[in-house]
């Protein structure tokens, strides 16, 4: 399956551009969320270096961040960059456990692999494993209790683009994936 961000871009701009005045772009470096400012009239996703999985991870964060934060760089969330302690990292992966179950579905919906993300190879080591576990029962729980909108109306899109007919279940999610 062709996993092209350009895709992604669309289907977002579908979804959400007319009543969110946001658009996913492709940029070079790291990710950044902006908010409309004088010289851009629309809020910007931007994903790294037109990485189709970097996209879906930020918009992922957008789909956390309610309307106030959507006001805000970056939604105003606290980030330390690769190289984090274990204290850091451990902050770092309770603000990513929702973003991450969001990616995840998205991933699904998408038929594209998942990973769950430490975003600290340069860092002092921890153990994933109850993180893999968090992000495992909040997907789980999104998909019993069911997506808030705008999660929900990105993976039926990318549901009707990458998978038609397909209809995600708990059965298609487990820690072995992970």
């Amino acid at each position: 399956m062709n996993h092209d961000y350009q895709d992604l871009v669309r289907i977002f701009s579908e979804c959400f551009e007319a009543e969110y005045n946001t658009v996913l772009v492709a940029g070079a470096d790291e990710p950044e969320y902006l908010p409309a400012d004088a010289e851009h009239p629309r809020h910007r996703i931007i994903f790294a270096h037109g990485f189709f999985r970097s996209a879906l991870h930020e918009v992922a964060h957008w789909c956390v961040a309610g309307p106030q934060r959507r006001l805000l760089a970056d939604f105003g969330y606290w980030y330390a960059p690769d190289g984090r302690s274990a204290e850091q990292q451990q902050a770092f992966e309770q603000v990513e456990v929702k973003p991450q179950a969001y990616e995840w579905l998205f991933c699904q919906a998408a038929g594209h692999k998942f990973r769950v993300s430490l975003d600290n190879l340069n860092g002092e080591p921890t153990d994933s494993s109850l993180f893999k576990q968090r992000v495992l029962e909040q997907t789980l729980h999104f998909l019993n209790a069911g997506l808030p909108e705008r999660p929900a109306r990105f993976v039926q899109a990318l549901l009707a683009f990458y998978r038609p007919g397909v209809r995600l279940q708990a059965a298609d999610f487990s820690l072995e994936q992970l």
